[in-house]
């Protein structure tokens, strides 16, 4: 079995905004990219919303996201994991990262946006009730992973649920 870490949270304090994966996949922990398999959908997504596509250096991306009050997470900070599927994921070895310091620390956050189910029902079980109401002022939305394990759901449908992060 081996055991993963997630990344620290890209996020500065113009951050209005979270997306929330579970954990990082191995192209992603092997390449210390958010999101970085090749088939993985993020990057085309944040293309067509803010600009941020794959096209651009890593770096320039994430400078993208802060600059459109976008911060990047993972629901996780580790956990037991073969390969790279939440499926996987050791229930049993899940230790949470703390949002609540996280949520001190930027204020600004009033909207959370899940990629996909694992991250909400991760962040719903081992998160929520930490929080104890500190997130009362807080919506939250749950959209179509990106991950290459659901690719079966087209990409037009994905983007529409997605420009929900850029909204209002």
């Amino acid at each position: 079995m081996t055991s993963v870490q997630s990344f620290k949270p890209m996020s500065d304090e113009r951050s209005t905004v979270l997306i929330l994966g579970s954990m990082p996949g191995a192209a992603s922990l092997r390449a210390e990219q958010y999101y970085a398999h090749p088939r993985n959908q993020f990057w085309w997504l944040m293309g067509e919303l803010v600009g941020a596509g794959a096209d651009l250096p890593y770096e320039r991306r994430m400078a993208v996201l802060r600059e459109n009050g976008i911060a990047l997470w993972d629901v996780l900070a580790r956990c037991e994991r073969p390969g790279s599927l939440d499926a996987d994921i050791v229930e049993e070895s899940i230790v949470a990262n703390d949002f609540s310091l996280f949520y001190r620390r930027h204020p600004r956050i009033w909207r959370v946006f899940f990629n996909g189910s694992k991250a909400q029902s991760s962040y719903q079980r081992y998160v929520q009730p930490l929080l104890a109401g500190a997130d009362a002022h807080i919506e939250y939305q749950r959209l179509p992973s990106t991950s290459p394990a659901h690719a079966s759901r087209p990409a037009a449908d994905k983007l529409e649920a997605w420009r929900s992060i850029v909204g209002r």
